[in-house]
């Protein structure tokens, strides 16, 4: 048996990224650690850029969740007949969140044509 500790913001990372995958935190446990232990030759900076682009994609869905709600309340309150006075603010949201993403989708791309 293995045990690990992890603090309270290292505790929510895997359990968030565990429930990404469809996986217990344990079993999302294990498979990285089998996966790094499997692969020694890899350099630190490739496990630091992978951090940074789950981050980053974590970072995204919840963005793009906290929009996904504005808009339903948007749509919601224009149903009923309802004055929406932040409709625009909203939609500039959205645009941004899709260059956030774009931007970062290229930046991605990029870095990994390098590497190979």
């Amino acid at each position: 048996m293995i045990a690990s500790r992890f603090n309270d913001v290292e505790k929510a990372v895997l359990i968030a990224a565990a429930a990404a995958c469809s996986m217990t935190p344990s079993g999302f446990l294990a498979h990285a650690a089998l996966r790094a232990a499997r692969d020694l030759d890899r350099t630190a900076a490739e496990v630091a850029g992978e951090r940074e682009v789950i981050a980053e994609l974590f970072a995204l869905r919840r963005h793009l969740g906290q929009i996904s709600n504005n808009i339903n309340q948007v749509a919601k309150a224009l149903h009923s007949g309802a004055d929406v006075p932040h409709t625009r603010a909203t939609v500039d949201a959205v645009g941004r969140a899709a260059q956030r993403v774009d931007a970062f989708t290229q930046l991605y791309l990029n870095s990994a044509s390098r590497i190979r």
